[in-house]
């Protein structure tokens, strides 16, 4: 990911520094294990451990000779160690997948532990915003289409649960992904005692794999993967609704705008929802990494590594715009500015015709056919939609043509929009205890 939407501590979390630490931690529990066990001398597990992980420059100048990722750092970091003899210990009964995908584990469950408390942030913001809102009005639309009344609390609530179960899926992604495994060629255990992958694996918090075949199967990376895309989703669906909002024929939600900000290079009157752009098109990004990541988990018999080089661009990837999604979508809904009066305006513009469905329930409990009083109520509906008249005005005049009755009094009690939201205060009182 480039620079530009790389939060900090998620970018440490993949930067080739911290991986080196991750790889001199996961090498020195190896050998504690194996010290433990008997088959090391114990006297090379200081220096090892006092041993300074090797610069990611120095690692690169040894791999273009030796082409060897693995091999590179091995030498690199031994070159750090003092006695160096100490060193011909480290690596010991290890192939590189046992070094590769342990470490490497630690690393997603660091990024998912910081990708969780933004997660955490975001629902808290949603939910709060969502209860301040539980009493703005607001037409609810379908198919772009203005529907019938709601309340913008409404919407938000939903985008509200649809983050907790998304951070929750996350949860669940956490321990698909924390899987290790230090079980030597093809996972056979065949130089390496199996106590050491359980000793490590209790040391780093992680699971030691069920099955190894020298390296653990892409099934929970993908699980990751996925978790993370449908979190970036949701941040887009959020992202979306705000960019309707703002459109000029709509005017009812506005991005934060600050002072000395820019809308336009050529119009200056622009007020552009590039928070909300940026949002929906980076998730695209994430979405992108699913199919790579998941065709790692074909691989040719116990081993290859056609996955490796999609991982090294994909995962860091994923996690780096998630962060970012997660960062900038908290931002927007703090400082969502809502046009309530606009609201109000839009959801009486069309004189009434939101209406209809309740128009239509109540004559049918008159007595007329369905059939009937759709014909009748789309009849007066097209008639608003031509001439702006009122609905109510044409549903009379309408009703009185077919010689039909209304009640007056009934008909402006079910044509305000305080009534249609009643019922949902059962929503709001779920969102209170969401968390």
């Amino acid at each position: 990911m480039i620079e530009r939407y790389t939060l900090p501590e998620m970018g440490r979390v993949f930067s080739d520094a911290h991986k080196y630490e991750l790889w001199c931690q996961v090498e020195t529990l190896v050998l504690e294990a194996h010290a433990v066990a008997g088959t090391v001398p114990t006297e090379a597990v200081e220096p090892v451990r006092q041993a300074p992980p090797p610069t990611p420059e120095r690692v690169a100048e040894i791999e273009a000779v030796t082409q060897h990722d693995v091999i590179a750092f091995l030498t690199a970091w031994a070159d750090n160690t003092e006695p160096r003899d100490a060193a011909k210990w480290v690596h010991f009964g290890m192939t590189s997948s046992d070094l590769l995908d342990t470490a490497l584990a630690a690393q997603l469950v660091e990024a998912t532990d910081i990708l969780l408390a933004k997660a955490d942030d975001l629902v808290a913001v949603l939910r709060d915003h969502a209860l301040e809102h539980q009493g703005t009005l607001r037409v609810g639309r379908t198919h772009g289409i203005h529907g019938e009344p709601d309340v913008w609390g409404h919407r938000v609530a939903d985008f509200a649960f649809a983050m907790a179960r998304s951070r929750d899926r996350l949860h669940r992604a956490r321990e698909a992904v924390g899987v290790m495994a230090i079980s030597g060629p093809v996972g056979t255990y065949s130089n390496i005692d199996p106590r050491v992958e359980g000793y490590v694996a209790e040391k780093l918090g992680l699971r030691a794999a069920d099955v190894s075949t020298q390296v653990v199967l892409r099934d929970g990376i993908s699980e990751w993967v996925s978790a993370l895309a449908i979190v970036a989703t949701v941040c887009e669906a959020i992202a979306l609704e705000v960019r309707h909002g703002q459109r000029t024929e709509v005017r009812e939600l506005w991005e934060p705008f600050g002072k000395g900000q820019k809308g336009s290079s050529a119009m200056p009157h622009k007020k552009n929802p590039i928070m909300s752009e940026r949002i929906c098109g980076m998730a695209r990004n994430v979405r992108a990494q699913i199919v790579p990541v998941m065709e790692g988990i074909p691989l040719w018999h116990e081993r290859d590594i056609s996955h490796s080089s999609t991982e090294r661009i994909s995962l860091p990837d994923a996690a780096v715009a998630t962060d970012y999604l997660l960062n900038l979508t908290t931002r927007l809904m703090r400082g969502l500015v809502v046009d309530a009066d606009r609201m109000r305006h839009n959801l009486e513009s069309t004189h009434g015709l939101i209406y209809s469905s309740t128009v239509v329930s109540e004559l049918i409990e008159t007595g007329m056919s369905r059939e009937d009083v759709y014909a009748l109520v789309q009849t007066a509906a097209m008639r608003t939609w031509e001439t702006g008249t009122d609905f109510r005005q044409t549903l009379r005049e309408r009703a009185a043509a077919d010689g039909v009755g209304l009640d007056e009094a009934r008909l402006d009690e079910v044509c305000r929009p305080e009534r249609f939201v009643r019922r949902l205060d059962r929503v709001f009182d779920r969102l209170k205890g969401l968390s």
